[in-house]
């Protein structure tokens, strides 16, 4: 079949010509190679579909049904390479992302939405999911991961790191004694995020030792926002990404404890299959978040 209908467009470019001379200029083929072709065709169809004379061709009956169905196949297939091709200046798609919700609050958000509007081509399909969505199985073009870059086959780029802060509101802290080490904290009560409850806090500051405790949380939960919402609400301490409690603790709801050890920040990282197109609209997006404006 592809052997047809390579001697289908070559016929129809024959008829567009007049000759297999014209034709053979524009297809960089020799006369008699475009007439063998011809030939090839009106052997296999057991028609003949041009009449030829030392002057002119002229077309047959059949050849005049062949030539309409081949031009709507020639404007279809032309039409949707001009499509494509305009993706280059105007692009336009669709984008499929799944990344964590606790990123629904931070500066990804703000930068994807600059990007549909810098875009209005492109229809981004997001899924915000504390659950680890599969790239290729959930069919999703790119997937925003925080943690350590263990995608395979795959290709990762890091995005920017989310700093946390071990919190709790004025309310718990009311009447409890100074802290002056994380040791102090092991016997406090800990609300802790389940998916990571395997990743025991380490603190670190300049000068000082790490020190790692192994809370024993009262409270777990799935979800960073709600881990957050019941430390601020009393329930105990909780390690917390930053931007969650920025203007809480301006409005001196809940504090930082320990402001002088950091923790170890968590990496945010972009992964998209290995064979994506070099010049997609996957590799368009990914440049436009790694700007360094997110990194804020």
């Amino acid at each position: 079949m592809l052997d047809q209908l390579r001697q289908v467009a070559i016929f129809a470019k024959t008829i567009d010509h007049g000759s297999f001379r014209g034709a053979a200029r524009e297809l960089n083929l020799s006369p008699s190679v475009v007439s063998h072709h011809i030939s090839q065709l009106e052997e296999y169809l057991g028609v003949a579909l041009l009449y030829r004379s030392t002057r002119k061709l002229s077309i047959t009956r059949e050849g005049e049904q062949l030539l309409a169905s081949t031009r709507a196949m020639i404007e279809a297939v032309e039409g949707a390479f001009t499509e494509i091709s305009n993706t280059s200046t105007s692009p336009s798609g669709e984008l499929r992302l799944t990344a964590p919700a606790i990123l629904i609050q931070s500066h990804l958000t703000d930068l994807i939405a600059s990007f549909s509007l810098e875009h209005p081509g492109i229809k981004i399909i997001l899924e915000f999911s504390d659950e680890r969505k599969d790239l290729i199985a959930d069919g999703h073009d790119i997937a925003i991961r925080a943690g350590s870059q263990t995608e395979s086959p795959a290709v990762t780029r890091q995005l920017f790191q989310i700093h946390r802060r071990l919190v709790a509101s004025k309310r718990y802290l009311k009447g409890r004694p100074k802290v002056k080490s994380p040791e102090d904290l092991k016997e406090w009560d800990w609300i802790e995020l389940s998916p990571i409850r395997h990743i025991h806090p380490t603190f670190s500051k300049p000068g000082a030792k790490k020190i790692s405790i192994k809370p024993d949380a009262h409270i777990a939960v799935n979800d960073a926002s709600a881990l957050y919402r019941f430390a601020r609400s009393g329930a105990g301490l909780a390690v917390v990404p930053e931007f969650l409690a920025t203007e809480d603790s301006a409005a001196n709801l809940i504090e930082f404890i320990l402001p002088a050890w950091k923790l170890e920040p968590v990496n945010i990282f972009a992964t998209w299959p290995s064979n994506a197109p070099k010049n997609g609209l996957i590799k368009l997006f990914i440049n436009y978040i790694s700007e360094p404006k997110l990194n804020s």
